[in-house]
């Protein structure tokens, strides 16, 4: 991949500010994509186009933005739910040459991190790559590849247990051909007083193969009489037609769960994974202690 294609995202970090400035300085990751995409008016091949993770590849390109926008002061660093503004941020308007310099500088700074660490490092990067217990890059299981890889009984059934360890109740699957579009149903418990049933659908797809406007419409469809919630779950991507159209006012909301919110879910209720703790340093906390 080339450099140029690789900082693709270095012009999304002045419409970022922007768009946290529309939203009341802060905002949640896909509000503050989707006000980009508003305010610019991006047409729906750009945020139609995915990544090989299923998720979408603009989003992925904002949240780097917003990563470089961290770094250099004018976000938090606050790794959860909201990006906000720093009073930096707040009065600050980027042009695209602005920001190439930030994302120019900050690329500098990785680099002669990297490099001061390397001998260091060495030795121990040998021992971990002769670990036997140790898998090479191309050992590791990748958790959209692996749920892609099931049958489609078998991620209806692994999905089925993930509603079952987020928290809803006699999930059940449907099955048979017969389902109207319905793959299965749970009830989700709001508190000791309130509760609804909730309809999901379950998606296998490749990468690049979305779930249009019309399969979430035809879901909906399907839903009436029977709930008043509906999830469609996907290994791959939504189209930005068919996230406006589970969002429709004065029709019931389909919640929608791409590849990139389903790795997250996995990985909140540890289902399937087994997890470790890795830290990398964070140079723009020690920059400031350089002068």
């Amino acid at each position: 991949m080339s450099s140029k294609k690789k900082a693709e995202f270095v012009k999304w970090f002045g419409p970022l500010l922007d768009a946290l400035r529309d939203l009341g300085d802060s905002g949640r990751p896909r509000e503050v994509s989707s006000r980009i995409a508003r305010n610019l008016n991006l047409p729906d091949e750009v945020l139609d186009e995915t990544l090989k993770s299923g998720g979408g590849k603009f989003h992925n390109q904002v949240a780097w933005a917003r990563q470089y926008l961290v770094w250099e002061g004018f976000l938090d660093s606050s790794r959860y739910g909201t990006w906000t503004l720093t009073e930096k941020g707040r009065n600050t308007h980027l042009s695209e040459v602005e920001a190439r310099e930030i994302f120019k500088k900050w690329v500098a700074i990785h680099a002669e991190n990297r490099k001061q660490k390397a001998v260091e490092e060495q030795s121990v990067l040998d021992e971990e790559t002769s670990a036997p217990d140790t898998p090479s890059a191309d050992e590791k299981l990748n958790l959209i590849g692996v749920l892609r890889s099931l049958s489609p009984i078998g991620f209806e059934k692994v999905c089925r247990e993930l509603l079952r360890e987020s928290g809803f109740e006699n999930v059940e699957i449907t099955g048979g051909s017969a389902d109207g579009g319905i793959d299965g149903f749970g009830t989700l418990e709001i508190n000791p007083f309130v509760s609804f049933k909730v309809l999901f659908q379950c998606k296998r797809y490749a990468e690049g193969n979305l779930v249009g406007r019309s399969q979430v419409g035809d879901f909906r469809n399907a839903m009436i009489g029977r709930a008043e919630k509906g999830i469609i779950i996907t290994t791959s991507a939504f189209t930005n037609a068919a996230v406006l159209e589970a969002n429709r006012e004065g029709a019931p909301q389909v919640e929608l769960v791409d590849g990139v919110k389903l790795v997250e879910m996995f990985q909140r209720v540890e289902l399937g994974l087994k997890k470790r703790a890795v830290y990398d340093v964070d140079p723009s906390y020690f920059e400031k202690f350089k002068s």
